[in-house]
């Protein structure tokens, strides 16, 4: 298998999420008041985008870091890296539906769907990566186990489950997934940090 340079790779990702946010903020059109009670009816609709603006800056952020801690890609890795964008690129469309429809369930379910199916995606590509740069590498030795991603997609899946009883349960699992990925991984960091390879 051909390893490859990682920087076309970044810089598409890169690339793909901006577009993505700036789908979102398109998405989000002004009221035909001049009040500020104008406002009122779009706080559903700013709260789907400010949750999904904070989920993908957290798969930005993440991705950067993650990709600090590889030297090449190969075939394996570009698609696993696609897959996580396929799944990044329906945030747009899930965050409206869910911010147009004050948070029912339908569509707060279909929006947990697309994260957990991203959660996956990302795990996928770590997997890739691993497979690539061995059990001895810098990133292997960053992830560890990976009990993070792992219990994000479990966070996940309780949260749409919780959907079923009250879609707002559902979405404080969305956000604890968040919050927990919110701070960059400092494993990466730490590892790089100390030059070990």
């Amino acid at each position: 298998m051909i390893a490859m340079n990682k920087d076309r790779l970044e810089a598409f990702s890169d690339g793909v999420i901006a577009i993505i946010i700036t789908i979102m903020v398109l998405e989000l059109r002004p009221p035909g008041g001049i009040t500020m009670a104008a406002l009122r009816p779009l706080a559903p609709v700013f709260l789907s985008y400010v949750i999904s603006f904070i989920f993908l800056g957290v798969y930005w952020n993440n991705h950067h870091h993650l990709f600090q801690a590889v030297n090449q890609v190969n075939g394996r890795v570009l698609w696993a890296n696609l897959h996580l964008l396929f799944w990044l690129s329906l945030v747009p469309f899930v965050t409206a539906w869910m911010g147009e429809n004050r948070f029912a369930q339908g569509p707060v379910v279909l929006y947990g769907v697309v994260m957990i199916l991203a959660a996956i995606a990302y795990y996928f590509l770590t997997r890739a990566l691993l497979s690539l740069h061995g059990s001895t590498s810098t990133l292997a030795k960053a992830l560890g186990s990976d009990v993070k991603g792992r219990i994000s997609i479990v966070i996940y899946a309780a949260a749409i489950l919780l959907c079923l009883i009250n879609p707002w349960l559902g979405v404080g699992g969305y956000v604890l997934v968040t919050i927990i990925w919110l701070i960059p991984d400092r494993r990466i960091e730490s590892t790089l940090f100390t030059g070990d390879d």
